[in-house]
């Protein structure tokens, strides 16, 4: 008898704990932070700054090397020291507000999705275009999607679905695909965008294994507002002490490879080599949104070689040296290096692909 009340007692246990009680007004009330939060974002900087270059057209212009406008002047005269400063500071101003934004949406995905049973699917390809889904509109640069797809992997997402978010967020973003389209003959737009589909499809190589049990802290107070607020508070500081420094870093970084080796180094005579360093360097830079497609214009227009510029374009703001520290410390280094290499791969395969196709035509 005993044995028979004791079984039936850790049946109803189970039971309990399988059957969670959905907070239906924590998931309201974050839900309705994380879109007050887009919504401004998109509608009072991004998507009018994207507009504004899109209608532009052929005189876009891109005055800094890794942002489009200089806050502090930088020129060649400069000691090296005072010129990586200032474009640091150049940089970390230009992405004041979209790094806000993923920071803001980040901690808020960390906080809302663990409110939910379930966060993936059992299906790989659905992951990742969950991914695509989520990113495409979100209208975040390759550095500021960082901490979203970081938000992502720690509330439980599917590794294919943080990069396939931070894959698609700032190369098939409406307007920056249509940017590409309007300024660049069809087959180098053609080859940008074959370049990304095949990243894309890349994927579930290139992320880890995924973990089957990922613990993740849920608001509580019993379904309380406040404690909703407050879960999203502690992880929006969680988010910015792991992300804020590694930002100043890549900040850092980028400014010193853009000073180093400024676009007006690029050869006019075409390599294999040359090609190899083009790829490995736009690769590492953090640049903002569309920045790839517009200083690669720019070059086009001022005679660099056609292969160069293609590699640029289909390397330049797809993954950066930001991107491989947040991932490397949020999934696997592994990952980290592999997204990076095969970025880097892509882009010398299109830009060797322009040169024999210039060639033969």
């Amino acid at each position: 008898m005993s044995s028979s009340t004791s079984a039936a007692s850790a049946l109803s246990s189970a039971q309990k704990t399988t059957e969670r009680v959905i907070p239906v007004t924590q998931i309201f009330v974050v839900t309705l932070l994380a879109l007050a939060m887009a919504s401004y974002f998109w509608v009072d900087s991004r998507y009018p700054a994207l507009l504004k270059k899109l209608h532009a057209g052929h005189s876009v212009k891109v005055s800094a090397p890794i942002t489009f406008d200089a806050v502090l002047p930088v020129n060649p005269s400069m000691p090296l020291p005072v010129r990586i400063a200032r474009t640091t500071g150049n940089w970390l101003y230009a992405n004041r507000i979209g790094m806000s934004f993923g920071i803001g949406f980040g901690a808020a995905l960390l906080t809302l999705l663990p409110m939910f049973t379930r966060r993936r699917f059992k299906s790989s390809a659905g992951n990742t275009l969950l991914g695509v889904a989520v990113g495409t509109p979100l209208g975040v640069c390759a550095n500021c999607v960082a901490p979203i797809g970081r938000g992502l992997a720690q509330a439980g997402a599917s590794p294919n679905t943080v990069l396939a978010t931070m894959i698609s967020s700032p190369t098939l973003n409406i307007v920056v695909v249509a940017m590409s389209f309007s300024l660049f003959p069809l087959p180098v737009a053609l080859t940008k965008l074959a370049t990304v589909v095949a990243l894309i499809a890349l994927v579930p190589w290139l992320a880890p294994k995924p973990v089957v049990d990922v613990v993740c802290e849920v608001a509580s107070g019993e379904g309380t507002a406040s404690s909703a607020v407050a879960l999203f508070l502690k992880n929006l500081g969680k988010m910015i002490l792991v992300t804020v420094p590694l930002m100043i870093v890549a900040a850092l970084l980028g400014a010193t490879a853009a000073e180093l080796l400024p676009a007006t180094s690029l050869a006019v005579h075409v390599t294999i080599l040359g090609i190899v360093a083009v790829a490995l360097v736009g690769t590492f830079l953090p640049v903002p949104m569309a920045f790839d497609v517009a200083v690669a214009f720019v070059l086009m227009t001022r005679g660099v070689p056609l292969p160069y510029v293609v590699t640029l374009l289909c390397t330049l703001g797809v993954f950066s040296v930001y991107s491989a520290l947040i991932l490397g410390k949020t999934l696997s280094w592994q990952s980290a290096a592999k997204m990076y290499g095969t970025v880097v791969v892509l882009g010398i395969l299109a830009g060797v692909g322009t040169g024999v196709w210039g060639q033969s035509s």
